[in-house]
Formats: C-alpha cells, sequence, structure tokens
C-alpha cells in the first residue's frame, strides 16, 4: 500500500513550500512588506531586505512548511470542488466558527514564542498588506488558509526580527553595524 519507510529531503520541502506560496501569487516581498510594516517602529536601520531574510529563514522551517503544504493544498482541493460535504463548504464559504485555518497558522507561530502569537493575532485582526487582498472572497479563489498562513509567516519572521534586534542591542550593535542573518 504505502511505504511509510520513505523519507522526503529537506529540499523538497522547502522547494514545494515556495512553490506553492508562487502558485497563490504570494511573494517573499509581499510577506517581507508586512514584517517591514509591523517591525519598522521598533528596529533602527531595519530594511525590507533584512525583512526578506527573516520571512526566508522561517520558511526553513519544517513546521511552517508543513502548516503551508496542508493548508494551500485544501484550498486549492476545495477551489477544484474536491473536498467532501460539509468540508467543501466550510472552507469555501470561510466558515466564520470554522477556525482550523487559524488553528494551523497559531500552530506555525509556537516556535517563534509570544511575539509571534500575539503579532499574527493583530494581523489576524487588522488584515494588513497582502493579508486584506487573499482574504476578500471574490468567488474565485479559495483561501481560507492562506491568508491566516501568511499571518503566520509574517508574524513569525517579525518575532525573529525582534529577538536578533535585542540580542545585538544587548551586545552594543544595531542592523545597521551587523550583517544579519
Amino acid at each position: 500500500m504505502f511505504n511509510t519507510n520513505l523519507k522526503v529531503h529537506s529540499k523538497e520541502v522547502t522547494d514545494a513550500t515556495y512553490a506553492a506560496l508562487a502558485r497563490r501569487g504570494v511573494t517573499i516581498r509581499d510577506i517581507a512588506e508586512i514584517v517591514y510594516d509591523v517591525q519598522s517602529p521598533y528596529s533602527k536601520g531595519l530594511t525590507l531586505e533584512h525583512c526578506e531574510q527573516s520571512v526566508h529563514k522561517v520558511l526553513q522551517k519544517r513546521e511552517v512548511q508543513h502548516a503551508v503544504l496542508v493548508g494551500i493544498e485544501l484550498d486549492e482541493l476545495a477551489e477544484k470542488g474536491l473536498l467532501s460535504e460539509p468540508l467543501q463548504q466550510l472552507i469555501v464559504s470561510d466558515e466564520s466558527l470554522f477556525g482550523i485555518d487559524e488553528t494551523l497558522a497559531v500552530g506555525a507561530t509556537q516556535s517563534y514564542g509570544s511575539i509571534a502569537l500575539t503579532t499574527y493575532g493583530h494581523l489576524d485582526k487588522e488584515k494588513v498588506g497582502i493579508i486584506n487582498h487573499l482574504d476578500s472572497k471574490d468567488g474565485k479563489c479559495v483561501n481560507t488558509f492562506l491568508d491566516d498562513l501568511v499571518g503566520s509567516i509574517a508574524a513569525c519572521a517579525s518575532a525573529r526580527l525582534a529577538h536578533t534586534v535585542r540580542d545585538l542591542e544587548e551586545r552594543g550593535e544595531t542592523l545597521e553595524t551587523h550583517a544579519f542573518i
């Protein structure tokens, strides 16, 4: 039936994650712009390039990759009408009490701590940047999971930057004087 001994190589999962985001029209720059909006008031010398680097680092985490792949797959299956009822209609309509989309996104924030979690809550409520576009129900695309996942990635990248800036400040450095990684 299924060969459970086969392992999926990390590069394959990473590539699939980037491809899924691109297929849905989400760029690293789109997410980085959200990160910049959230983090720039607290991080002197922050650039969009810093934000993009942080997004790339977040997208290297397996927990985030898995959430993105599962969520986008469910959105795409719903778009094609391939889910069973009532799940099909719950996802297509982005039913307000469904909540699994937020649960998946919150789960992805867990490895970045309370800053990521509270930032995700803010982004989910305010619909910043591309999240607002993804959340609009135009009848063409199903982005029930994607809008929350983009918020989660941006929240994680913001938290990562906040922690990095704090560590640099403790050493008397800034983003401007340090090669950010």
